[in-house]
């Protein structure tokens, strides 16, 4: 597989995940609960399989090599971990509210909703000019030889950052809150 492909792959993954975020706070606020395993899946997801994992990838290793092979890399890869930046943000604010909500403070589920809703929005746009520019630039500037050194590179990160099975830990939690929300 092209280091590219696993990437927009992992978007694929990525977008099911704030589908189900978003369905988890039409429920908040309609109900004012939430199914508090759920969140913490869902915010377990987001800190390491999107943050330290695949935005890892991208900004430990695909960026710095688009950067080596075109000085134009530099400015896209500065506004994608900008949004890395960004999106970090939002999820620590959720996260801390989510903790206040289970520690009695109902009144923090609409800062769950308003950081979740936020880091939706961020990311939806965010993997969209990653797929239809970024993954595309690296493409057609990448030849099959160095897309696999970077697929290596990838798969290291994936062992050393969220260890041996997690990966498949996360996908079986897409596939039991897409059933239960999509």
């Amino acid at each position: 597989m092209k280091a590219t492909q696993q990437l927009k792959n992992e978007h694929a993954g990525i977008r099911t995940m704030l589908n189900i975020l978003e369905k988890v706070c039409e429920k908040l606020e309609k109900t004012g609960t939430m199914e508090n395993g759920h969140v913490e899946g869902i915010i377990e997801f987001m800190q390491v399989f999107v943050d330290k994992c695949h935005h890892g990838k991208e900004e430990d290793v695909l960026f710095p090599a688009m950067i080596n092979a075109s000085d134009e890399a530099k400015a896209p890869a500065a506004a994608m971990c900008a949004e890395h930046e960004t999106s970090r943000g939002y999820v620590g604010l959720m996260s801390r509210a989510y903790t206040a909500y289970v520690q009695g403070g109902i009144s923090s589920s609409g800062d769950i909703v308003e950081n979740a809703r936020a880091c939706i929005a961020l990311l939806r746009g965010h993997m969209a000019k990653e797929n239809d520019v970024i993954l595309e630039v690296a493409d057609r500037t990448f030849p099959d030889a160095r897309q696999n050194e970077l697929f290596a590179d990838f798969e290291r990160i994936e062992e050393e950052r969220i260890g041996h099975g997690k990966h498949e830990e996360f996908h079986t939690l897409l596939e039991k809150l897409s059933s239960l929300y999509l």
